[in-house]
């Protein structure tokens, strides 16, 4: 039903033409999913959106051949292009926030849609949305038409877009990352819905993602794609199960497997730079139990580094237009646990099970209602302002989304700089600025990166600046919130080393937050699962993993992809 043949994209830069897709060519059969992998960069998204013709003609040079059915796409007007999206193909893109209207309603966007391509009235348009709200199965799909997508979940969001793909009955569905950064269960719900809708409507599947786990589940062929261009391609299980391309090895063998106990990640480099074979690259990084059980033999005989007890936060909603009462949510209710110096204890949950909530009230970024922190023996939580900013040198956090927590009026070098200016430190700016360098220098960044602004960066290289901006006040703790979980494998593995090398060499001690049980079984020495606010499993990864004691760990594990 699709043939792309020699497709090749380019960039119009003031350098001239950047070729970010290089005369690619695959077909799609009726019925077929496509799988498409490859790190941020490697042309996926790109491709995507030539086959819609959502490319700048002005901006971007787009050759070759995308022919639908019996119809040339390049040959179409804009006019008659309109008619195919929607009608014959269909798009869910990336991230269903800045996808969605902030200012038009969940239903109102998806029946748009409905009232321009099929010429319904309003009224019968709205039952078509409410129809396909229950089809992909949003719970209380009148009141999710009414909401704003601020108002609802990101598992939730991304079930609108599906509903906005699917509203004119397309014979392709593509699906651009439809699952990043979401918790591993929505995750597992969303591929199964897909998959569910695909076979009830027959129609062919797009779907693309930086991770090999996810396309196993849902792809009959694969392409891997890297640097633009198609350096695999072929049946999904004989892909998964022999490899050929060094870059596909690497994709395969980065992601944390919770049957594996490794020392670090492989990363791609391990098999471009050499021929071994994924078994030989894990073999060499495996770690002895003996090397487990000595390192916890060493951490657990020291004082603890911080005491929680009996922390809970409560968060009151106050009365407005939609309701005339308060809500009152326990965020945390009445949590208690010890971290000891130089331990990873991780911490596990969907989104709004109060991870982050807890993370942020450790360091007083949210007032606790009640409960004491003790952090080398003082007691945070009766300490001024003035007090707390001294504490802050010593327990530093690292924000779920990089980009949102770097100001991007200043560079990355003014960004480190401040909390050492904040502190006193360090003398005057000259001795400050050597500081930052070293630390950027540590976290693989370069020193030309110091005079540059955060839109310059990669997600990957984002992550390593808030890393470094949290390890240039030299702290004793860190707390790191959902740190690699919008992260391709491959970067989300270098990430997960660097962590593990600066623990080692600084003698770190983190609490790891992380919907994802793979990432926190190979990181953390300790697991606490938790679940509506409350700790309800604490233990060794490999116990929580083999021998999960409650029914929710369980619904975290069977969401791995495997």
């Amino acid at each position: 039903m699709l043939k792309i043949k020699d497709l090749d994209i380019s960039f119009k830069t003031q350098s001239g033409l950047f070729q970010a897709v290089k005369k690619i060519s695959f077909q799609l059969y009726t019925g077929e999913t496509i799988g498409i992998v490859g790190e941020s960069g490697s042309g996926k998204s790109v491709t995507a959106l030539a086959i819609m013709r959502l490319l700048d003609d002005k901006h971007v040079a787009v050759n070759g051949s995308i022919v639908l059915g019996q119809t040339t796409l390049s040959e179409l007007s804009e006019e008659q292009m309109r008619n195919i999206r929607g009608n014959k193909i269909a798009m869910v893109f990336q991230e269903p926030m800045t996808s969605l209207n902030p200012v038009l309603t969940c239903g109102y966007q998806v029946a748009e849609a409905i009232i321009l391509h099929r010429k319904l009235s309003r009224k019968e348009a709205r039952q078509q949305v409410i129809s396909l709200f229950n089809e992909v199965q949003l719970p209380r799909p009148d009141t999710i038409f009414d909401s704003y997508p601020h108002q609802i979940s990101g598992g939730q969001k991304q079930r609108v877009m599906i509903a906005m793909a699917l509203s004119c009955h397309p014979d392709l569905l593509i699906a651009d990352e439809p699952t990043t950064a979401l918790d591993v269960t929505v995750q597992k719900n969303i591929i199964e819905l897909l998959l569910k809708l695909k076979a009830e409507r027959q129609m062919s599947l797009i779907f693309i993602s930086h991770d090999l786990g996810v396309i196993k589940q849902v792809a009959d062929r694969v392409l891997v794609m890297y640097k633009g261009e198609v350096v695999e391609q072929g049946d999904a299980k004989e892909v998964f199960d022999n490899p050929q391309h060094a870059y596909t090895k690497g994709l395969l063998a980065c992601r944390p497997s919770p049957a594996l106990s490794l020392k670090r990640l492989p990363v791609i480099a391990d098999f471009t730079d050499s021929n071994h074979t994924i078994q030989e690259i894990l073999q060499r990084y495996t770690r002895h139990p003996r090397e487990v059980a000595e390192r916890r033999g060493k951490l657990y005989i020291n004082t603890p580094i911080l005491k929680i007890n009996n922390l809970t936060k409560t968060f009151r909603a106050k009365p407005g237009f939609w309701s005339l009462s308060k809500t009152v949510v326990k965020a945390v209710n009445n949590v208690s646990f010890e971290v000891y110096p130089g331990e990873t204890l991780g911490l596990v949950g969907e989104s709004g099970c109060g991870k982050t909530t807890l993370g942020r009230s450790i360091l007083r970024l949210i007032e606790p209602t009640s409960g004491t922190i003790s952090f080398c023996g003082t007691e945070l939580t009766g300490l001024n302002a003035k007090e707390m900013r001294r504490i802050r040198r010593d327990i530093q956090i690292i924000f779920q989304d990089p980009y949102s927590s770097l100001n991007p009026k200043l560079t990355v070098g003014e960004s480190l700089m401040e909390p050492l200016k904040v502190q006193n430190l360090y003398g005057n700016d000259s001795l400050r600025k050597q500081k930052v360098l070293d630390v950027l220098r540590r976290v693989n960044l370069l020193p030309e990166h110091f005079n540059r602004y955060p839109h310059e960066f990669s997600g990957g290289q984002r992550q390593r600046i808030v890393i470094a901006r949290a390890l240039v006040l030299q702290p004793k703790f860190i707390v790191c919130d959902e740190s690699v979980s919008a992260l391709d494998v491959s970067v989300q593995a270098q990430v997960l080393n660097l962590l593990r090398e600066l623990q080692e060499e600084f003698n770190l001690t983190y609490i790891f937050i992380s919907h994802d049980l793979a990432v926190i079984k190979h990181i953390a020495d300790r697991v606490m699962v938790m679940n509506k606010g409350e700790i309800i499993e604490t233990g060794y990864p490999e116990d929580i993993y083999n021998n999960p004691q409650q029914a929710y760990t369980q619904r975290l594990i069977e969401a791995i992809p495997k």
